[in-house]
């Protein structure tokens, strides 16, 4: 089986959080062809305004610049990958640091203009996936693309993960994140939605900001052949095992 798991939030961002949730993913993949992807857009902010450089966003996207750009790969891609890797290692994993932009893994396009360096996934190789998930080894892939001429993108991590859940053909995908999953107009939480019942929310605004691009994210992922997506509360403890037994944790989509 295919595995792909999306981490973010304060799976990231607290140490006892990100030291448990790498030992689970570590013995969950065990047998299986497991790609981690995360972001970091906290430990991000925190670096920029370190530095007095003070966070735009658009529609919910980070305007960026090519001070952005520089803060992107030295944080995305450099201790938050690398912090993440080494926690993995800890816990057993073989696990290996990548981006979006070794080999072409994913390759991006400017989203908008407005937005700088934002980049939107057009297309995915799945080389290095495949050659180190067959070895044993775990990728974890920081949320940093390029294109063919050599420009840099900063990619929202969910989007990242579908480009490389649909190359790698996983599946199936787990988000785990800082909810319980996809909550109604009622509050309640679904066990379970479909292609058009995502649409329908977000239709009527009962999905909106992150969890609508979660949803968007996730209809993208089953239309583009994964087999599953779950958004998951990363927080809780045995997520991960939980959601491989089939246990009724979070809200299931499928095509």
């Amino acid at each position: 089986m295919k595995l792909l798991i999306k981490l973010g939030g304060t799976l990231l961002d607290q140490e006892d959080s990100r030291s448990r949730i790498t030992r689970e993913i570590a013995q969950a993949a065990g047998g299986r062809r497991t790609v981690v992807v995360h972001g970091g857009g906290k430990q991000m902010t925190r670096f920029l305004n370190e530095r007095g450089v003070q966070s735009r966003f658009v529609d919910g996207l980070r305007v960026t610049t090519p001070e952005v750009v520089d803060a992107l790969l030295k944080v995305f891609a450099g201790s938050v990958n690398h912090g993440l890797v080494s926690a993995f290692v800890a816990a057993g994993a073989r696990a290996v640091g990548l981006s979006g932009i070794d080999d072409g893994l994913v390759e991006a396009e400017q989203l908008r203009q407005e937005l700088g360096a934002v980049g939107k996934p057009v297309r995915s190789k799945p080389d290095l996936l495949e050659l180190l998930t067959a070895h044993g080894f775990l990728p974890v892939v920081a949320c940093v693309a390029g294109d063919r001429q050599g420009n840099v993108y900063n990619v929202n991590a969910d989007q990242m993960a579908v480009a490389c859940a649909v190359g790698f053909r996983a599946d199936r995908l787990f988000f785990l994140t800082d909810v319980e999953g996809v909550r109604g107009a009622d509050g309640a939480a679904f066990q379970a939605l479909d292609a058009a019942a995502c649409r329908d929310l977000i239709a009527r605004g009962v999905a909106t900001g992150g969890m609508q691009a979660k949803l968007e994210a996730c209809i993208q992922a089953v239309e583009g052949g994964v087999g599953e997506v779950v958004i998951a509360p990363g927080f809780r403890p045995g997520v991960v095992a939980a959601l491989l037994r089939g246990e009724p944790l979070g809200t299931r989509v499928s095509k």
